[in-house]
């Protein structure tokens, strides 16, 4: 087990960040990890605390983007690369419903049953 992301607030205003991961060492790692975050974000982050999960890691965006140097540029970056993140889920959505599989929807804060009807 890798942490990919660890944030910890001791009191009021320290807040610490760790991960496992060394981007120094390996810049391909998060190219690598984008696409099983995304994964794992639509299929498996139920368990009924997936709103607020998400409305953190949005704070920690828009926390990043209120002290970037160059905000704009980097909301276009974003923008860019999660449009072909986008397209690509799409695309293996439809190639696995092509070969069979069935893909069910749940909003936020609606867990699958844990039984098979």
């Amino acid at each position: 087990m890798k942490k990919i992301l660890e944030v910890l607030q001791y009191g009021d205003h320290d807040i610490r960040f760790n991960t496992d991961y060394d981007v120094k060492k390996n810049p391909e790692v998060i190219m690598d990890l984008i696409p099983k975050i995304a994964m794992a974000m639509s299929t498996s982050l139920w368990g009924g605390n997936e709103l607020s999960v998400l409305a953190i890691i949005r704070s920690l965006t828009v926390a990043d983007l209120g002290i970037s140097v160059n905000r704009k540029e980097m909301i276009e970056m974003l923008d860019h690369s999660s449009a072909q993140l986008a397209q690509a889920m799409h695309a293996a959505r439809e190639e696995m419903i092509r070969q069979g599989a069935e893909i069910h929807t749940f909003g936020p804060g609606v867990s699958p049953s844990g039984h098979r009807s």
